[in-house]
């Protein structure tokens, strides 16, 4: 079924998840009636998400179009950007998954984890091509934080549509060098529509080289005399080479802590971005063995999680490593926008443990990040020249920075759009334009649970977090209409039992009122009957404490027994 927001010979373009947000990338190019699904990824919850494990789009257009997808096509294997595809695999029929390199290994892994029969993964490589009814597909290798980023040429009777993907200028990167003479080439041929990574529209300082900040690691492991534990995100496969090759410069043995750092060294070795000489990683288990002098621990836990490793180690909870006086900490990141309070936790928490702490800084480049900053975006704008323009991954100030450079770039504003999530651009050769709106919302993923958390839940997590919860048991009569016993109330959160007998005294009589007044009615209804005491004891309350606790009653009929 041909999506009704667009004319005959127009593009569709949009995102379910990755604009006004920095996650859960998941966009949509619709072309001669075919659906082209790139990435799948997940959303980190921030604190107001209470117990939320992960957020994920609302598939709900794709569950309704899922005949028209010609498949899910991978730009790299960071989690926003592949994170939600086990949940996307549970509700819709993908026919193929075309990946490459270590992303390969990452799904693989994904769906064997959460048990699934996984579509055929096409894995292609740069100068890979695929047609598609009038749709011809290639890629174009860029640089990240990770390995075999590649951005994505669509070329369609009006003309080339390129989507970058993640991406930053690195001349000197630390793996295979960006086909820089590939985006000249589609410059030269004609652009008519870019999206271009917006994370760091903001920032308009130089983004340091990946081998730049390989010399410095190196330079602080030569100062360093005790035991080193460094963090850093799993996912940089380039930084967790540098650190083994620091540390075999240095004489010291690695030993790798975290589930997901293990599963990236695994796969690290498998694809031969990770080497190291026999011997130089061991286990966790013969750390003992090695002296503090000659040892680095490389941990999960850069971002604060409080279950990662790092984390453990701060609080003194982790199984095999005890932090001493002596050690020094390296963080090989920087707190991703939301993190930073969690992260200063685990720092304050490793100072009290008289330990040595480094962070990124004017002192030591141990990080950089994995996406251009504004001179990088210029020059993406310059070799690519666009027609179109629609700046995607990043929160909505990100966006309208990035919009700022595409005009300074020579492109016209009216040819410039801002969307939301759900937003539909209509795009041919002459013309962009809104479309008008699809589904597009969060799902909320609890466990290993799927969509069952709704916000409602949410808003009641939230309630109970900050005004607690009142009960109030009550035995009743329906037969002989009376209340059997005095009402029993009890109170979580909401206020302190003993010491407020008044308060709880005074309730308990409303609630026999109440609950008399209902009883005595020609027709009893134990639905309405609850609702009147939640009406009538949620004014009261308030009335009384300023509060509003989540009020459940618990009515026991006797006469149904």
């Amino acid at each position: 079924m041909k999506n009704a927001l667009l004319k005959t010979d127009e593009i569709g373009i949009f995102a379910l998840g990755g604009l006004g947000e920095v996650g859960k990338n998941t966009y949509v190019f619709e072309i001669n009636n075919q659906i082209f699904l790139v990435d799948a990824g997940i959303l980190f919850p921030d604190n107001h998400l209470l117990g939320i494990d992960y957020v994920i789009p609302d598939y709900q257009y794709l569950i309704d179009n899922q005949e028209r997808i010609v498949g899910l096509f991978i730009t790299h294997a960071h989690e926003d950007h592949i994170g939600g595809i086990p949940y996307l695999l549970k509700k819709v029929q993908i026919p193929k998954i075309y990946a490459s390199g270590i992303a390969v290994d990452m799904i693989e892994y994904k769906i064997n984890e959460h048990d699934l029969t996984s579509p055929p993964i096409e894995v292609f490589k740069s100068h890979y091509k695929y047609k598609f009814n009038g749709v011809e597909l290639s890629f174009i290798r860029l640089n990240h934080s990770i390995p075999d980023m590649f951005g994505f040429v669509f070329r369609t009777s009006q003309g080339i549509i390129f989507h970058t993907g993640d991406f930053k200028i690195d001349f000197t990167p630390v793996g295979p060098p960006a086909e820089y003479d590939k985006l000249a080439a589609i410059g030269s041929e004609g652009v008519l529509c870019l999206l271009s990574d917006s994370t760091n529209a903001e920032k308009s300082d130089l983004i340091q080289s990946e081998s730049k900040i390989g010399r410095s690691i190196n330079e602080l492991f030569s100062r360093i005399k005790g035991r080193i534990i460094i963090a850093t995100f799993a996912s940089n496969m380039y930084r967790i080479q540098q650190i083994i090759e620091a540390s075999i410069l240095n004489n010291r043995k690695v030993a790798v802590f975290g589930r997901s750092m293990e599963r990236a060294i695994e796969v690290g070795q498998q694809s031969g971005y990770i080497k190291a000489p026999k011997n130089t990683i061991i286990s966790g288990d013969q750390i003992n063995n090695v002296s503090s002098s000659d040892l680095t621990l490389l941990v999960t836990g850069s971002q604060g999680e409080p279950l990662a490793a790092l984390s453990r180690i701060a609080n003194g909870s982790h199984r095999q490593i005890k932090a001493m006086p002596g050690d020094t900490v390296i963080f090989s990141s920087s707190p991703i926008p939301g993190n930073q309070e969690g992260v200063n936790k685990t720092i304050d928490k490793l100072f009290r443990l008289n330990v040595e702490v480094i962070t990124h800084g004017p002192l030591a480049d141990t990080h950089t990040s994995g996406h251009g900053s504004q001179n990088d975006l210029k020059l993406m704008l310059s070799l690519t020249r666009p027609k179109f323009f629609i700046p995607i991954h990043g929160e909505h100030r990100m966006l309208k920075l990035h919009k700022s450079l595409a005009v300074e770039c020579g492109v016209n504003p009216r040819n410039v759009l801002i969307m939301d999530n759900g937003d539909v651009a209509a795009l041919s050769k002459d013309s962009i334009r809104l479309a008008g709106k699809v589904t597009a919302g969060d799902v909320y993923i609890d466990g290993t649970g799927i969509g069952d958390i709704g916000s409602t839940v949410i808003k009641e997590r939230k309630i109970l977090s900050e005004e607690g919860l009142f009960s109030i048991i009550l035995t009743i009569d329906t037969k002989n209409k009376k209340l059997v016993t005095e009402p029993t109330i009890v109170s979580r959160g909401f206020i302190y039992m003993k010491g407020n007998e008044e308060i709880t005294s005074e309730l308990a009589n409303d609630a026999k009122v109440v609950c008399q007044k209902e009883l005595s009615k020609k027709s009893f209804n134990e639905l309405n009957f609850k609702q009147a005491i939640i009406d009538h004891l949620q004014n009261k309350i308030y009335e009384m404490t300023l509060r509003k606790p989540i009020i459940i009653p618990i009515i026991t009929d006797l006469s149904e027994i």
